[in-house]
């Protein structure tokens, strides 16, 4: 391919990039498919970073709810299910460090007082002081947690408000509070009996949702601390020297293009390099998958071309056909032709080569005509011809007296063709004759082109004939415009798509 010194098409980059080559398993094949796979895993180590906090209630407990519902009186706790086991898990929350993750101090305090508890309570009686202070501080600590909101720095809000309301619907209450809820539940009477399973409730509906609670540090530009890059310049790294060494090859195999227009060449590599913005790494990461042949973006490309095409294509039809037709119309309101008229007689029509071409390409159709075209439709000629005399013939009053004697018939169906084949040829004849080289036949056929030609202009010049004509011709434009160019948007454009790939079906097969 060649370029000029200093620019790419874009055109050019398209076809590169989105269609590739079809390549035999070469070393050249392997090696960007190992590239392609490289800035694959760069790029879902982008999107987990994207989505780890937002996602790290599910990171924490591996566990997905499906089907839970409440709108109005319509409640349904769905299904629970656990997909990550535990180990996995707590590998995975490990990236916390990362992301400056920490648990939040109150909340942390609060569940090391129920683990306490739950010690105490499985080697003591629930009257012992260790006991009673510990749910004393459980209480306090509730209705601190209901009160502070330790959730909502870390946007969740929500969780406690779920807490609140696992805790009112097991131990309802005339006021319907929160707080007289976790009261009750942190009292020797409460859990004197069934402990086990309030405890087990506590455990299960209530713990996981005050785990979810966290504090992120924030580092000294005010933002929060994000320790991705150590992560990401590897990859950065690695991706620059291989940007500098494919451009560098582009620019020593390729004609006429310089190590600038290679970069340009390969302009979406440079998403690999940016620390913001990171998730525009699936561009260069589909291109990529697509010329090391992972994935066939063929199709993609196609209906992505259709859809464009149906989506613009009534509009620039509209307003192109309707921009000529005003455009058009108002050169006649100007009176351009009259301009135009007056400029051609101003300034004298410039012969360059001494030949009257208008003559001379009547001379060349009529040599055509008559050398070429009347010859072959001959027959048909004559046929037409004896057909229509033997018709007039036989409607005359003359044909109607003879028509009874012996032998007419025939005769005259000879005397018809004799005349008609007669006829012919003298016409074709006359054509000859006036065909040939002759100086005053070309002399008079120049003569009459011209007056012809001068003639028609000065009729057309006349005011009253030009403005009408004018007229006429813009009325006839307004009227194209709300008959045909205004009804394009009453087409289906999707319908002549599907007749445009049907005509191209039949073009392939054949």
């Amino acid at each position: 391919m060649r370029c000029p010194s200093g620019s790419i098409s874009l055109m050019t980059i398209v076809q590169k990039t989105y269609v590739p080559k079809k390549r035999k398993n070469s070393p050249k094949l392997w090696f960007e498919r190992f590239m392609a796979l490289v800035a694959t895993l760069n790029l879902l180590l982008v999107f987990f970073d994207l989505s780890y906090v937002p996602l790290r209630d599910f990171w924490l407990q591996g566990k997905l709810r499906l089907g839970n519902l409440s709108i109005g009186f319509l409640e349904s706790e769905g299904v629970k299910l656990d997909i990550i086991p535990e180990g996995i898990s707590q590998f995975i929350t490990q990236y916390d460090l990362l992301k400056g993750i920490v648990p939040y101090r109150d909340t942390q305090q609060y569940l090391d007082k129920f683990a306490q508890l739950k010690q105490e309570i499985a080697t003591k009686n629930l009257n012992s002081p260790e006991i009673v202070s510990l749910l004393t501080e459980l209480r306090f600590r509730s209705v601190e947690m209901i009160e502070t909101n330790p959730f909502a720095e870390a946007g969740k809000s929500g969780t406690l408000e779920q807490i609140k309301n696992r805790m009112r619907e097991r131990l309802p209450n005339p006021d319907d509070s929160a707080k007289d809820a976790f009261r009750q539940f942190w009292t020797v009477n409460y859990l004197r009996s069934q402990t086990n399973e309030k405890l087990a409730f506590f455990t299960t509906e209530i713990k996981p949702l005050i785990e979810r609670n966290y504090y992120r540090h924030i580092s000294e530009n005010g933002n929060y601390v994000d320790n991705f890059g150590f992560i990401d310049f590897p990859f950065a790294i690695f991706f620059a020297l291989e940007f500098l060494a494919r451009t560098w090859y582009i620019s020593r195999t390729r004609t006429n293009v310089s190590w600038r227009d290679a970069m340009l060449w390969r302009w979406y590599d440079l998403f690999f390099f940016f620390p913001f913005w990171r998730w525009l790494r699936v561009i260069p990461v589909t291109i990529r998958l697509n010329s090391a042949q992972l994935i066939d973006l063929l199709p993609v490309q196609k209906q992505l071309s259709q859809g464009l095409v149906a989506g613009i294509a009534e509009d620039v039809t509209e307003v192109v056909i309707v921009r000529v037709i005003n455009q058009f119309q108002n050169s006649l309101r100007q009176g351009d032709i009259n301009k135009l008229l007056a400029q051609s007689e101003a300034n004298p029509y410039i012969d360059l080569n001494n030949t009257n071409e208008i003559a001379e390409i009547v001379k060349l159709i009529a040599q055509l005509m008559v050398y070429q075209v009347l010859p072959q439709i001959r027959p048909e000629a004559e046929a037409l011809l004896e057909y229509s005399i033997e018709k007039a013939l036989k409607q005359t009053p003359a044909y109607q007296g003879i028509r009874f004697l012996p032998g007419s018939e025939s005769t005259i169906d000879t005397l018809v063709k004799q005349l008609v084949s007669q006829t012919y040829q003298a016409f074709s004849d006359v054509l000859n004759a006036a065909l040939e080289e002759d100086e005053k036949f070309n002399e008079l056929l120049d003569s009459m082109i011209t007056n012809l030609s001068k003639s028609f202009s000065s009729e057309l010049k006349a005011q009253e004939s030009l403005s009408k004509i004018e007229l006429l011709l813009i009325d006839l434009l307004e009227e194209i415009k709300v008959n045909y160019v205004e009804q394009l948007s009453l087409e289906d454009v999707e319908e002549i798509l599907e007749q445009t790939r049907a005509l191209r079906r039949i073009a392939q097969a054949q």
